[in-house]
């Protein structure tokens, strides 16, 4: 049986299962010399390299966004708590006209 790669591509997808050393996931995050997206260090796909300045508006927008839920949950749960009160029963009439 022969054994299988640790790393390598699917259908043009990298992947890495070689356990992570320190120095290979800092180096895999940061890499100036390369575009917004970078191979994992581990596992499959790609990541953000943090050495490009398009990462940190990603990054930005994301957080934004993230926040804007959370506000906006926190909003709809106290309207909730007030539609609450005041459900009651409704009676629904239909006609077989």
């Amino acid at each position: 049986m022969a054994d299988k790669p640790s790393s390598g591509e699917i259908l043009g997808i990298p992947y890495n299962f070689e356990r992570p050393s320190l120095g290979r996931m800092l180096s895999s995050y940061w890499q100036p010399d390369k575009g917004m997206l970078v191979e994992k260090p581990f596992g499959i796909g790609y990541t953000l390299n943090l050495a490009n300045w398009r990462s940190w508006i990603v990054l930005a927008v994301a957080g934004g966004l993230y926040y804007q839920q959370t506000q906006s949950a926190g909003a709809a749960d106290a309207s909730d708590d007030d539609a609450d009160a005041s459900d009651e029963p409704v009676e629904v009439i239909v006609d077989d006209a």
